[in-house]
């Protein structure tokens, strides 16, 4: 009887031990990087997620936003390499921005892939999006959910653009992937890769004729107000977002709090969606009404008319189609197919 006490005594000892180990190792803050702030949908999932785990985790696990890339200079692009080492906690992060790092990730901006939203869906909600979260897990992170920034449409500060001819020699702000550079260089115009952060102020003085991002985008930072008068609606890529944290941090909480973490990411992916299609998809263009009020004349290419931009980049999705992986792009094919 008495060794029985003992054991249980001891067991509750160790219990305790492991508990008091487990809370030490909780750092008091964690760090969430997004591109942009809470001005915009994309700011605004990663203030909704940190604010429900602090909720779910009643409090044991905090999280600090840094926006606008700051954690790494504000250079998009080396935010995953980032997490990857530990520089970052936690992020929702651009498949756009971490595909030089993911080429599978390339998928989503394959040029005039996905025609509509409900093609996004058919490839993040399917097969397609759990094959993704399969790589990223061989990389370090733990991918949680699927966010959005929007389909990137077009717009210029010099006329209205209906074919890939009105596009020869205008300089476009792209991101930093190869991809877009030679997208915009087979439609004829001069890509320009810089951060968020610089494109603004080049928008501004003229150094860059035109860019490319969700409207979301376009109206929370105002670009009718830096001479970008003209926008096109071509659906030619989108931009999904992806809720992830550092496989060792993750390692660090119980199991309880990472289904905490994990249903609030889902939570806030779900409100982050519909908050980036707000005014935009189906018959609710309240968005669009308001860049018109501002000015802006707004360009929808008729079915002939984007055939001529699909044309024009077919090499590019031939060519970025080998990098990705033929099978993986067959298969979202397929799936978009069937939507």
């Amino acid at each position: 009887m008495q060794r029985r006490t003992f054991i249980v005594a001891a067991a509750a000892t160790c219990m305790l031990i492991s508990g008091t180990v487990q809370a030490q190792s909780y750092r008091a803050e964690y760090r969430l990087s997004t591109t942009l702030g809470t001005a915009f949908p994309w700011g605004q999932a990663g203030e909704r997620w940190a604010e429900l785990v602090k909720e779910k985790t009643q409090g044991r696990i905090n999280i600090k936003l840094y926006s606008g890339n700051s954690l790494v200079g504000g250079d998009q692009t080396r935010e995953f390499t980032a997490i990857r080492q530990g520089v970052i906690d936690m992020s929702i992060g651009s498949t756009i921005n971490w595909s030089p790092q993911v080429k599978e990730l390339n998928l989503f901006s394959l040029p005039f892939l996905m025609p509509d939203y409900k093609a996004i869906d058919a490839l993040t909600q399917g097969e397609v999006g759990k094959e993704l979260f399969a790589v990223l897990e061989k990389r370090e992170v733990v991918p949680l959910a699927w966010g959005e920034n929007g389909f990137r449409e077009m717009s210029n500060s010099k006329r209205a653009i209906t074919s890939p001819a009105d596009m020869k020699g205008m300089k476009f702000r792209v991101v930093g992937s190869p991809l877009y550079n030679e997208t915009f260089s087979a439609l004829g115009a001069n890509p320009t890769q810089m951060s968020w952060a610089d494109a603004q102020p080049a928008l501004a003085s003229g150094a860059v004729d035109g860019q490319e991002n969700p409207l979301s985008v376009f109206v929370a930072a105002k670009l009718s107000t830096v001479g970008q008068k003209y926008l096109t609606l071509w659906h030619y890529v989108a931009d999904p977002l992806i809720f992830v944290v550092n496989k060792q941090v993750w390692a660090s909480w119980t199991p309880a709090d990472r289904e905490a973490v994990r249903q609030a990411a889902l939570q806030a992916g779900r409100e982050n969606v519909e908050k980036a299609r707000k005014g935009i998809a189906g018959n609710d263009n309240a968005v669009l009404k308001q860049i018109e009020a501002a000015g802006v004349t707004v360009t929808n290419p008729t079915a002939e008319q984007r055939a001529a931009f699909v044309q024009a980049t077919r090499p590019v999705y031939d060519k970025w189609s080998k990098t990705i992986g033929a099978d993986l792009v067959k298969k979202a094919e397929t799936a978009i197919a069937k939507r």
